[in-house]
């Protein structure tokens, strides 16, 4: 099959259905899921394919539906449940973090829980702070789970796929930001293996580390640093877990300086351990100390100015790049 544009979207929607081709044991599960659509159209017209037993629509109720993909997980099917925004996690945490996770481990191996929850999390929509929060650092304090955060429609086709074939419970978190984006989706070739971190660009002079919308605003941070003679590398890292760290050391071992730039907030952030691992393992490398360019401390606002304002932009990452490597007084600070 030819190399095709796609949205972020209807990749995510034609690896639904690729999988759900291939293994009948796949089902999906949700609230509106079925005749609506899903909350952001990634399951619209699958129930017209895959009939009511495969696409079901659920009641209102979070925990009822992780409880139930988790059970079917443990008895032979590979559940797809949706919960509409990362937010409403915290109702369903005891389902995941001490059911889905754990089964496998306190079952000797006898029984596992291959399940996929998929999520939405992120701002740009002023969905205001119940539903714009980055919350990915839940899931990667939790031993048994599996995360990715795609960031390119390739990824979002094959991480997908993949997730669909893994034996342990996946929390796979897509940014609500992306789901119009345009790419090249190519369905017989992945961007990379699972797990594995990608260099989107090559740099000699800093390290920048990001994942899901935020690798485009690294990207596009990159493009300004460029003209300001400093060559950033930036890095996907496309699963929080497993984590390819190795990757990560590599490259600040070479440059010798790094960032770590997230959505989430950051206090308590995944920014906080990737940097803590770079800083151990990379100490007599780095010229200087590894930054964090993260969320503020707030709730999300639902003003879109507001709201732009506290997540990190093109502008923060690349001002923020050059008081590290020339020591460039941030706009800010002024």
């Amino acid at each position: 099959m030819a190399v095709i544009e796609s949205t972020y979207r209807d990749a995510l929607r034609q690896a639904l259905i690729d999988a759900m081709n291939e293994d009948p044991s796949i089902f999906v599960m949700g609230e509106e899921v079925g005749r609506y659509g899903g909350a952001y159209g990634v399951t619209k017209g699958l129930l017209q394919m895959f009939g009511e037993n495969r696409v079901v629509d659920t009641p209102i109720s979070e925990p009822g539906i992780i409880g139930a993909a988790v059970g079917a997980a443990m008895t032979g099917s590979r559940p797809v449940a949706e919960l509409m925004y990362v937010d409403f996690a915290g109702m369903t945490m005891d389902q995941v973090a001490n059911q889905a996770a754990k089964s496998r481990y306190m079952f000797g191996g006898q029984i596992g829980v291959p399940m996929v929850l998929r999520t939405q999390g992120g701002t740009g929509r002023s969905a205001a702070a119940q539903h714009s929060q980055s919350l990915e650092a839940w899931f990667t304090h939790v031993p048994g789970l599996r995360v990715a955060m795609p960031a390119t429609v390739n990824d979002a086709y094959h991480l997908l796929r993949m997730a669909l074939t893994s034996p342990d419970p996946v929390i796979f978190i897509e940014h609500k930001g992306l789901y119009v984006r345009k790419g090249d989706l190519d369905v017989e070739n992945p961007d990379g293996p699972w797990g594995k971190s990608l260099v989107r660009r090559v740099g000699n002079d800093l390290t920048i580390v990001a994942y899901s919308k935020m690798l485009f605003e690294a990207l596009a941070a990159a493009e300004t640093l460029s003209a300001e003679g400093v060559e950033a590398e930036v890095i996907d890292i496309r699963t929080l877990n497993p984590l390819d760290d190795e990757t990560v050391f590599e490259l600040v071992r070479k440059t010798g300086r790094a960032m770590v730039v997230t959505e989430a907030v950051m206090t308590g952030g995944f920014s906080a351990e990737l940097s803590a691992r770079i800083s151990e393992r990379c100490f007599e490398f780095l010229e200087e100390p590894v930054i964090r360019v993260a969320g503020e401390d707030i709730p999300i606002p639902v003003s879109p100015a507001l709201e732009r304002g506290a997540v990190p932009s093109p502008q923060l990452i690349a001002e923020s790049a050059l008081w590290l490597v020339k020591r460039v007084a941030p706009s800010w600070a002024a």
